[in-house]
């Protein structure tokens, strides 16, 4: 018989700190790249971010409209307490996403974002964890 995995061991303050860090610094690095791709002008983006001037600019505002909901879903289930749960499958996606963004820009050559993306993916991973195992939210009832 297989039992639960989950942990009914206490979470110390200091790991659950941790965990909500990530979800902030995380959280506002989704939505501020986000929110960089859905509204600034494709010229002075393709300036940052040659591979915006050369893609369309709805994939480019798809790719905004995703980090958005990548940044809220790290957060919002969670300070809620609305479907908790939601918060570790937000991080699962961002770190999809980000495996997905290494492999674009290393494709490209674009070796020197790539610090970026490995602190996108860690923030995420943190969240997934900590939320997923370590840490849960419980639902709000």
């Amino acid at each position: 018989m297989i039992s639960s995995t989950l942990n009914t061991a206490p979470v110390s303050k200091g790991a659950n700190i941790s965990i909500w860090a990530a979800q902030v610094i995380g959280s506002a690095l989704f939505l501020m790249s986000g929110a960089m791709k859905l509204f600034t002008p494709i010229p002075e983006l393709a300036a940052m971010m040659p591979w915006a001037g050369e893609y369309s600019e709805g994939f480019v505002r798809f790719i905004g409209v995703v980090d958005l909901a990548g940044g809220l879903g790290l957060l919002l289930p969670s300070l809620t307490r609305i479907m908790p749960r939601l918060t570790v499958v937000a991080a699962a996606a961002c770190v999809l996403l980000q495996i997905l963004a290494i492999l674009f820009h290393a494709s490209r050559g674009e070796f020197e974002v790539l610090p970026l993306n490995v602190v996108y993916i860690g923030c995420a991973l943190i969240v997934l964890w900590g939320r997923g195992r370590k840490a849960p939210i419980t639902p709000r009832g």
